[in-house]
């Protein structure tokens, strides 16, 4: 990637999370036209080359801003540097955005099965939100989501928790926070254990079926290798379980 293919973003909101999870919003210079659950490519300068990482969107095409959910890997090239930038700080973002997650719409499946870990939450905010808004301009539908999320502790999930709950009162949407490490947190009172432990009961209990439910398992390659074993053993067909690692195993 070069300087030409990018434009300027300012950084004009941070919030940290937990020491190793944040959310950081870019006012870019210009027009980035994307499909909620894409990505785009943030780079930061080392000298005469850029440092560039593809992040998933976590806002809705319909913002004028773009907002990424980042974890902070220590040994890593870019995001030890994007955890110094400071509201007013500068990045490059390419021009252009890639990712082939969507909605997987289909005649007489009207459920959608989110399993995330981490920061793999980030395309379903994008398209929580953008759904929220078009159900407002066009009337309510008939799609139902169900959106399972875990992290070691529940400063991971950020304000995404409080955001998904609250869209959860719209009654379209059902949100399931989990937390594998609860013994750091006594007063944690939600669901423990890792996101594909408590698939099944959830699924279960709503109603969510092979039938009737399109699933995206996003995040941690181990998580996505054992609730997909988990949804197999459920009888969904492998054209019904979508997959996007975001990092390799």
């Amino acid at each position: 990637m070069n300087r030409n293919d990018c434009f300027r973003a300012e950084l004009v909101e941070r919030i940290d999370f937990s020491p190793s999870h944040a959310m950081l919003r870019f006012r870019p210079e210009g027009t980035l036209a994307f499909r909620a659950g894409q990505y785009a490519t943030i780079a930061l300068e080392a000298g005469e080359r850029l440092i560039c990482r593809p992040y998933s969107i976590a806002s809705s095409p319909y913002e004028p801003t773009l907002e990424f959910y980042v974890e902070l890997v220590p040994e890593g090239l870019l995001t030890p540097r994007l955890w110094e930038l400071k509201p007013g700080d500068r990045v490059y973002i390419r021009n252009r955005v890639a990712g082939r997650l969507a909605l997987l719409c289909k005649e007489g499946v009207p459920n959608h099965l989110v399993i995330a870990t981490g920061t793999g939450l980030a395309p379903f905010v994008s398209m929580a939100r953008t759904y929220a808004a078009d159900r407002k301009r066009r009337g309510a539908g008939a799609e139902r989501f169900a959106v399972l999320h875990g992290g070691s502790s529940s400063r991971d999930l950020g304000t995404y928790k409080e955001e998904l709950a609250e869209l959860a009162h719209e009654g379209w949407l059902s949100y399931v926070p989990t937390v594998s490490r609860p013994w750091d947190e006594p007063g944690w009172t939600g669901e423990t254990g890792r996101v594909e432990d408590v698939l099944r009961k959830h699924a279960d209990a709503l109603g969510f079926t092979a039938a009737n439910t399109v699933a995206y398992l996003v995040g941690h390659p181990q998580m996505i290798e054992h609730a997909r074993d988990v949804l197999k053993r459920a009888r969904f067909p492998k054209e019904s379980i979508l997959e996007e690692k975001f990092f390799p195993a």
